[in-house]
């Protein structure tokens, strides 16, 4: 289970270092524009948290 906690976070790490690189570098030449990517961006950062945290209850009540 720790195995599994600290992949899910390296890899939680690494995306968001992948998303980072365009909104720091698109946002301020779109200006207001950028708003719907940096949302967009959110979103999918928020899915990815719920998901981890699903899936760490999870193996943690299979395990009990």
């Amino acid at each position: 289970m720790i195995s599994e906690i600290i992949f899910g976070l390296i890899g939680m790490t690494m995306a968001l270092a992948f998303f980072a690189v365009p909104i720091l570098k698109l946002a301020p030449a779109l200006g207001f524009r950028a708003i719907p990517l940096i949302v967009v961006i959110l979103i999918g950062v928020v899915m990815m948290v719920v998901e981890f945290i699903q899936t760490v209850r999870a193996s943690r009540n299979d395990r009990d």
